[in-house]
């Protein structure tokens, strides 16, 4: 990782990230080390190679803690345990999410309710869990991932785009109503970013020819340039943003 900031009052911030082990989030993970700060994250499957990896790379260890963020008193456990440990959260990043494709006529509630259940209502039940210990701080920045895809009205993924939406009025909303505390809520809208999973399942040379056509910037989008747009909202170089969506995508969705 290229670090091409430093933002001085990251060190020592205790900071949780959902699905910190993978993808954007390991990437997350690994930015908010180099810049000091004590890092917790929650993810389904063991990360315990990936910690120790991090320690020995960034000489800052982080606290893993495995967790569904379906399960809304495990998440809430878990910011209880990281509170104990680095002290109350002052900065959250609702990352984890699951963009599965499927069509609308394949959708049962089963899988509506899923859906929703990692999409955006672990991102609700993680700022209800970090907001009084905020307070504590005099204030705090909550950080939603989000995605270019429902501003496009991207099809393949309608209960995703639903969710997506919903985040970001709820980020308005949660940034109104704590705004007086010094607690900060915003959004961060990616592109389409080339993890592996994505190089997997979906980024065939078509697929990719494709949405490089719509970008503005001619390079495709890899899990590191998220990472300065994340560090820059929850840092107080950002501290009078609050209740706006960043859009980092290579020019796709042009806001304004």
């Amino acid at each position: 990782m290229t670090q091409t900031a430093t933002f001085h009052d990251l060190d020592g911030k205790s900071v949780f990230i959902t699905g910190g082990g993978s993808g954007i989030g390991a990437n997350l993970t690994e930015g908010f080390l180099r810049q000091g700060a004590k890092v917790a994250f929650v993810g389904r499957s063991d990360a315990a190679a990936f910690v120790d990896a991090m320690e020995d790379e960034t000489g800052n260890r982080p606290l893993f803690i495995q967790c569904d963020i379906t399960d809304t008193p495990a998440i809430q456990a878990a910011i209880a345990q990281v509170t104990e440990a680095h002290g109350p959260v002052g900065v959250l990043v609702n990352n984890a999410a699951n963009d599965q494709r499927h069509s609308t006529e394949e959708v049962t509630e089963e899988f509506w309710d899923w859906m929703q259940a990692i999409n955006l209502k672990a991102h609700f039940f993680a700022c209800q869990a970090v907001v009084e210990g905020m307070k504590t701080l005099g204030g705090g920045s909550i950080i939603n991932l989000t995605s270019i895809s429902y501003m496009m009205g991207g099809a393949g993924y309608p209960l995703y785009t639903t969710a997506n939406s919903g985040l970001n009025g709820m980020t308005r909303s949660l940034a109104r109503e704590f705004g007086s505390q010094s607690i900060r809520v915003n959004a961060l809208a990616p592109g389409w970013v080339l993890t592996q999973k994505q190089l997997d399942k979906w980024a065939d040379p078509a697929s990719l020819a494709t949405h490089l056509e719509k970008q503005c910037l001619k390079e495709h989008l890899k899990p590191d340039d998220i990472v300065s747009g994340t560090l820059f909202l929850a840092s107080s170089a950002s501290r009078m943003m609050t209740g706006q969506a960043l859009v980092i995508d290579g020019g796709v969705a042009v806001t304004g």
